[in-house]
């Protein structure tokens, strides 16, 4: 079986929650096809506040200046990535670290001339994943994109999981977080949700922010093939073995009632 694991930043800063994921996900990649893509958003801010370059945001966004998407390749595609790639292998995994402009795995247009190289995923083309998962690699993605002209792009980490998930063929999409689940009206973890009713939390401003990005990537992938999306809490006990095991941590997102049911 097919899992795409999404790690957030967050989960990736130290190397005590780090070695305690890779080691997580080492132990399922020996037994399913595996990719992680991980983020970095909190090690960027960083990164560049020693440097005296202000972080803007622009609906959740990084506005992408030169040296910002400078410092992105440094430590998206360059520290983070391979710090968790040791991870990894220190876990007994076979490790890759990559981005999305090795073999063209995800090619981005401009999305915005105010936001600078941000790009918005075009197309993925999943033979170099593929290729690596069939002799026994484990894929680790930095969400960095270009184009055919070897332009790069700042591609946001939850846009960049989904695209690889829906071309690598992935049933079930992963964000590893740092939030219990997604939350109703109520504040309580919805256990299951599906596509219309993540669309509703939106709509009625239940769901904002980092939550309603979240959301959207979910539904994108559902809506590209992706059989199931998971929001879990990746600090948490154990929580890949137990998302496997079938316990219901975290929210569960499907396309319709049916799959719910």
């Amino acid at each position: 079986m097919k899992f795409l694991f999404k790690a957030g930043g967050t989960l990736l800063d130290t190397a005590e929650s780090r070695d305690m994921l890779a080691r997580q996900i080492a132990a399922v990649s020996g037994v399913h096809e595996v990719v992680v893509v991980h983020g970095g958003g909190k090690q960027m801010t960083r990164f560049l506040a020693e440097r005296g370059i202000e972080s803007r945001f622009v609906n959740g966004l990084r506005v992408t200046s030169p040296d910002v998407l400078d410092g992105v390749i440094k430590v998206l595609a360059g520290s983070v990535n391979h710090e968790l790639v040791g991870s990894l292998n220190r876990a007994g995994a076979r490790a890759v670290g990559i981005s999305g402009i090795d073999a063209l795995l995800v090619e981005a247009e401009p999305m915005d001339p105010d936001l600078g190289a941000v790009g918005r995923v075009a197309r993925a083309h999943p033979e170099l994943l593929e290729l690596l998962v069939k002799h026994g690699y484990l894929p680790v993605v930095a969400c960095v994109a270009g184009d055919r002209q070897g332009r790069f792009y700042n591609v946001n980490a939850d846009q960049m999981a989904v695209a690889c998930a829906a071309a690598f063929g992935a049933r079930e999409l992963v964000f590893l977080t740092d939030v219990a689940g997604v939350l109703d009206g109520a504040g309580q973890v919805r256990s299951v949700l599906t596509a219309s009713e993540s669309e509703q939390l939106i709509t009625r401003g239940v769901a904002t922010g980092g939550m309603q990005a979240k959301l959207n990537a979910a539904i994108a992938a559902l809506r590209q093939g992706v059989a199931e999306v998971r929001i879990a809490p990746g600090a948490a006990d154990r929580v890949i073995e137990r998302l496997l095991a079938g316990e219901p941590l975290g929210t569960r997102l499907v396309a319709s009632e049916v799959h719910a049911l």
